[in-house]
Formats: C-alpha cells, structure tokens, sequence
C-alpha cells in the first residue's frame, strides 16, 4: 500500500511538472520587443474594475542605459545581490526560505531573485500555489538562458510597480522626485529600492521611519555591488 501510495504521488508529481513545463511562454521575443503590458499589470486593472475604479497606468519604457547606475546598484542590494552569481535561480536562498516557511507552517518569505520576480511579474499571479511556483523557476532559468543579465535587469527595472499604478524606473522618478531615471542620485535610488518591498505602502516621496531604515541600510552596501553592463 504505501508503495502505491508513493508512486501514486509521484505520478501526480510527474503529471503537474509535464503540465507547467508544456504550458510555459516563449521567452525569446524579449531580447528585442519590449512587453505592452504584464499578467500583474493586468491583475491591478481588473481589480480596480471590480471595486468600480478606474484602472490608472502610469508607464514610460526606458533603456537600459537611461536608468541611474545607483538606481541599479540600489535595486541589486535591495532585492538580489546574488544577481551576478546565480542562473535565476538562488538555490541556497530558496532552501533557506523552505525551511523558514516549513518551520512556520506557512509560506511566508520570498527567497525570490530578481529573475523570479520579473518571471512572476510577466506571466504568472502572485499566488503560492506550488504549480505556479514551479513555473516560475522554469521560466526564471529560460529567462537566463535566452536573454544577457543585462536585458533582464531592464525588463525588470521597466516593468516592476512602485506605487498605485506606478509601474518602472521612469514613472517612478518622475511621480517621486519631478526627475529623471537617469538623473537619479543615491539617497533618491536608495528610497526608491527599498520601497519594491511594499510599494503601496511605502512612498519614496514620504518615506516612512521603516523605509528611511531601509534607505540608510541599502547606502551603506551599494559600493559594493555592480550593475551587469550591455554586452558590446
């Protein structure tokens, strides 16, 4: 009995691996065409039509190039600064956060790279159903298997959402700080990354005592991590 119940577990296991795997977007577009939208640009809209709201997008796609070295340097510290290191996926984070969730019975910590994050945020819901969770770490390693760290890390910084309807560096900047995402210095890259956290919450215009702690933790490491540069 107990060996059918194991091979009737990994049967049910092999059948949602085949299924997230033959369910998975092309990546490949993406090293040229920027994305209209995102499934999490799309779950914000459809939220706000079922409360009567009107959806509010405030977007403006910029280069890789165009975006502040520190804004870049702040995000990394902020939210993967394994993001040279790893395929897109950082295992010896993952496994910590497994065990954190598993002692605590719940999940609860992310554990996510930046790639994860950009996978999630392209295709996927938040939700912590453990099939969606697979098919973002299938598609966070095609992410890197097709596209430089450099244009990841673009797509990333362009598409995130930093406030109510705020998604990109550029939106940012400018609803923020009345500036560019290049003019961008370190203590406004600073607020800015910290608030990725909770961005409906957090205001880099308004930072809160939680977020000016976060601020003066992220510029004390931004020297020490590099952006990825553009390949050529």
């Amino acid at each position: 009995m107990i060996g059918r119940s194991l091979a009737g577990a990994a049967g049910v296991g092999f059948a949602c691996a085949t299924y997230a795997y033959l369910t998975l977007p092309d990546v490949r577009p993406l090293r040229t065409t920027n994305p209209t939208t995102t499934a999490f640009i799309e779950l914000r809209v459809r939220d706000a039509r079922s409360h009567g709201e009107a959806p509010r997008r405030v977007q403006r796609w910029v280069r890789y190039r165009d975006i502040s070295n520190d804004l870049k340097r702040a995000v990394l510290v902020a939210e993967d600064d394994a993001f040279w290191q790893h395929e897109g996926v950082d295992f010896e984070q993952l496994q910590e956060s497994f065990v954190i969730d598993w002692a605590r019975g719940r999940l609860l910590r992310g554990g996510s790279t930046i790639t994860q994050q950009l996978a999630k945020n392209l295709y996927l819901s938040p939700s912590k159903n453990p099939i969606r969770k697979l098919r973002e770490l299938v598609i966070a390693r095609r992410l890197e298997a097709e596209l430089p760290k450099a244009r990841i890390f673009e797509l990333y910084l362009n598409v995130i959402e930093w406030g109510d309807g705020v998604y990109g560096a550029e939106a940012a900047a400018r609803t923020y700080f009345q500036t560019s995402a290049a003019e961008l210095g370190p203590a406004e890259a600073a607020l800015l990354a910290g608030a990725i956290v909770n961005p409906r919450v957090l205001n880099p215009a308004h930072p809160s005592t939680r977020l000016l702690k976060r601020q003066q933790l992220i510029l004390r490491r931004m020297g020490t991590v590099l952006p990825p540069e553009i390949a050529g």
